[in-house]
This record gives C-alpha cells, sequence and structure tokens, in this order.
C-alpha cells in the first residue's frame, strides 16, 4: 500500500521538481486519491490509482489504472484540463509470475522517458514516446 503522503521525489515535474501529494479519499476498496499539497482551490491536481478485476480463476484479469489530472488556466484565460494516465491490462488468473507484466512496465516507461541509449529518465518530455504523446508524432 502507497504511503499517505508522497513527498520524496515519487513524482516529479516536466523540471525534474518534486511535486507533493497527499491521500485525500478512498472513494472504493479498488480505488485511491491524492491531492497536490498546497494547489490553488480552484485548479485542482490529481492522482487516481483505481482497480478493476473482471472473470474469474484461469480467465480472471485486473485493469489497472494510474491518471494525473490536472486544471490549468488556458490560453483564452477560462480553466482546462490535461490529462494523462497508464493502464495495464494483466491477465493474473493465467500467469505464474508478474515478470512479463513488468516487462510490458517497463517497455513503455522507457520508451517514454528515454531516447534508447540513454541511461536516465527525461523528465522534460524528450523521451520519444513522450515526444508521440505530446506532439501527436507517429
Amino acid at each position: 500500500m502507497l504511503v499517505n503522503t508522497l513527498n520524496t521525489n515519487e513524482v516529479k515535474n516536466s523540471a525534474g521538481t518534486e511535486v507533493e501529494f497527499a491521500r485525500r479519499s478512498n472513494p472504493t476498496a479498488n480505488s485511491t486519491e491524492f491531492v497536490q499539497v498546497a494547489e490553488t482551490p480552484n485548479l485542482p491536481h490529481r492522482l487516481a490509482i483505481k482497480h478493476q478485476e473482471t472473470g474469474s480463476g484461469k480467465t480472471l484479469r485486473r485493469r489497472s489504472l494510474v491518471r494525473f489530472d490536472k486544471v490549468v488556466a488556458g490560453a483564452d484565460g477560462n480553466p482546462v484540463k490535461v490529462s494523462g494516465y497508464t493502464v495495464m491490462d494483466i491477465p493474473v488468473g493465467n500467469l505464474s509470475t508478474t515478470a512479463e507484466a513488468k516487462n510490458v512496465l517497463a517497455e513503455l516507461v522507457s520508451f517514454c522517458a528515454s531516447l534508447g541509449a540513454s541511461t536516465t529518465i527525461l523528465y522534460d518530455c524528450t523521451g520519444n514516446g513522450a515526444v508521440c504523446l505530446i506532439n501527436g508524432d507517429l
């Protein structure tokens, strides 16, 4: 289980600066929500984590979501929401280990946060996958 306060570099922005979050609520047994510490009240910044299981036995699947939503002032001054999320859909009922799920997530993270030969995380969103996501590149 995650700690109630994410304040030791668990979350960083594009400048590599820590963004602190505190657990706000657990709306259901399979979800939780964090709020940015000291956020502007009319511009919420949220981290949500949700899990859903379907099927049973060998057909059991777990769909897990990690999502950030941030309301910011748009170019016209009106509030707009920017969202980013990752979903893992894992056939937990028919896997003997989590190794391949970890491989898939590692591939996703490395594609978004690196340039291939680099061994550092590019928080500035210049990694190959991040450029595709931000600029609409293929």
